[in-house]
């Protein structure tokens, strides 16, 4: 009993062992952490549309949440900017931005994606994810990354534009570049250059000047801190807001407030594909963290855990007014960084947040909403990676077609056509490879007892026989390329009278595989030709046994390609 609930409730594992060390890393790591999140949860908030006070809600009471049900010890959860313009772009479609409509749909939208990753956690269907293939995933992330990086220049140049794809945005930023506030600009441009100095040039500089290491790391980390302070004090001490730079204006002094998505059956509806997407963008892009921080310390991640984790976050985030949420990359290796040792620090981070929501929202009434624009630009050019479309390029042309077409979908389309996109070619790359395995001719490597592809190497043959190993599981997408392959060699041969299939590689043979190697069965029969396997592995001799294959079968089993060669009359 103990132990089913330990699974289901992570905390009581490390809770048992929680001591003054921990707590001592949990706390910096919280306190460094709080203070990058501030900025990024209002920034984030903008990006998808909603109110900047939605970005705090949505980073209390999930992190919490996931500090009870989550297994990854440095996973810092909240607003991230993908799943934020995933959010926008679906609920543009449904409903106009800046409404009570909108902020309800956001919460629906939350709490659907909740409902399904937790739905995903307790019936064991993390491998979903596996569907959507690295390559694909790295392409629709640049191309999500080009997208919020361009919507935001609005804010960075004082501007109205909109717009679901890059020409969209583009000719909407075209249309209205004569309207550009000079002020905003001037803020929006040097605050960009600003946080990008920050990342690659503060570090070398502190170094230069001797500042211990400690020191200069969470310097560089709460960098973006300085500009939020500076910029606030500028609009507010020049005045600059009756000017025209627009700000976030008044945001409300409160711990996130109970609320409830809605039950409409026709939002939900509407809501059910987009939530679907986020939820396993959000999945894929969480556990890749979790599972890179946690082997450096050669923890363990659960991924039906991860989801169910994930999935009481969102449910939160859609009852306390907040929006969907996942494990960001880039406060998550800050966590790990200024050495979060337990989930609690995402405890502590929350409690932080909720402080600052209470007492320091009417420091930032004057906070330019071009800084936090240009928070957003810095933050997801880091997510920028051309470089993959040149390694798939030289190792799979198939992956490259497939990480070429969800960039140019997503740039073209939109961020909901392009995953879907994404998803669709993962799923068919899958079924493509498989539906064609890789099938090789083999020949006995003298004076061993090993088997060989006769192209790659000098092999003893015989012509009355053939050996195949079929390097692939065979199921109803590859069972008739199969018959085909075997026919094909077989057909123009008079001299074979032994096909030998070598199953070392088969892990599952499916029914419609098994009508097939019936069909070969007899259609050798025909041609005077016996069939024998060899190496079959034991599931798979298993499920045989339970049809009548083996009893129709013309040749024997063999435990090895050795002995089946041996019996069937090559010369040894």
């Amino acid at each position: 009993m103990k132990n089913d609930l330990a699974r289901y409730l992570p905390i009581l594992k490390w809770g048992r062992d929680y001591n003054r060390s921990a707590l001592s890393g949990d706390l910096v790591a919280a306190l460094i952490v709080t203070i990058m999140l501030i900025p990024q949860s209002l920034a984030y908030a903008l990006l998808a549309g909603l109110p900047p006070e939605a970005g705090l809600y949505a980073s209390i009471v999930p992190i919490m949440l996931y500090a009870v049900f989550g297994t990854s010890r440095a996973l810092a959860v909240g607003p991230v900017a993908v799943v934020s313009l995933m959010t926008a772009a679906a609920l543009n479609n449904i409903v106009e931005q800046g409404t009570m409509g909108y902020v309800i749909a956001a919460l629906s939208l939350a709490g659907l994606s909740g409902v399904m990753l937790l739905a995903m956690g307790l019936f064991r269907l993390g491998f979903i994810a596996n569907f959507l293939s690295h390559p694909v995933i790295a392409g629709f992330i640049t191309a999500s990354g080009i997208i919020i990086a361009v919507s935001q220049l609005k804010h960075i140049l004082g501007i109205d534009a909109h717009g679901h794809n890059l020409l969209e945005l583009i000719l909407s930023l075209g249309a209205h570049l004569s309207e550009v506030n000079w002020i905003t600009a001037i803020i929006g441009v040097l605050a960009t250059g600003f946080l990008f100095w920050v990342r690659k040039g503060l570090k070398p500089l502190l170094v230069r000047l001797g500042v211990p290491s400690g020191l200069t790391g969470i310097l560089v980390k709460i960098g973006p801190v300085f500009v939020v302070v500076a910029t606030t004090l500028a609009v507010w001490g020049l005045g600059l807001a009756d000017n025209g730079v627009a700000i976030v204006g008044e945001v409300p002094q409160s711990l996130p407030p109970l609320t409830l998505p809605s039950f409409s059956p026709d939002l939900l509806g509407q809501l059910l594909l987009p939530a679907f997407l986020i939820s396993i963008i959000g999945f894929v892009e969480s556990i890749s963290v979790a599972q890179t921080l946690a082997a450096k310390k050669r923890q363990r991640i659960d991924p039906d855990q991860e989801l169910i984790g994930l999935g009481t976050a969102n449910i939160g985030a859609s009852l306390t007014g907040g929006f969907p949420v996942t494990g960001g990359f880039s406060r998550s290796v800050v966590n790990f960084d200024a050495g979060a040792e337990t989930p609690a620090a995402g405890a502590f981070t929350a409690i932080g947040l909720a402080i600052a929501a209470l007492a320091l929202t009417p420091l930032i009434f004057f906070l330019p909403k071009a800084t936090l624009a240009a928070t957003i630009i810095v933050a997801v050019l880091s997510l920028v990676d051309f470089s993959i479309l040149k390694r798939s390029w030289a190792y799979s042309k198939a992956d490259f077609s497939a990480v070429l077409a969800t960039i140019l979908m997503t740039l073209a389309l939109g961020v909901e056509a392009g995953v879907s996109a994404g998803v669709g070619l993962s799923i068919l790359l899958h079924l493509y490879k498989s539906s064609k395995p890789h099938i090789a001719e083999v020949g006995q490597v003298p004076g061993t007892e090993h088997y060989r592809n006769i192209l790659r190497h000098d092999v003893i043959t015989d012509p009355t026989i053939v050996t195949l190993r079929v390097d692939e599981s065979l199921y109803f997408a590859n069972a008739r390329f199969l018959e085909d392959k075997i026919h094909n060699r077989v057909a123009g041969d008079k001299n074979i009278r032994h096909v030998i299939l070598q199953c070392s590689a088969i892990n599952e043979i499916d029914l419609s595989a098994l009508e097939s190697l019936e069909a070969i069965n007899e259609r050798l029969r025909e041609m005077d030709v016996q069939l024998h396997l060899s190496e079959v592995k034991g599931p798979v001799m298993d499920r045989l046994k339970r049809g009548h294959f083996l009893e129709q079968l013309t040749g024997q089993v063999f435990l090895s390609q050795f002995e089946a060669a041996k019996e069937t009359g090559l010369d040894l």
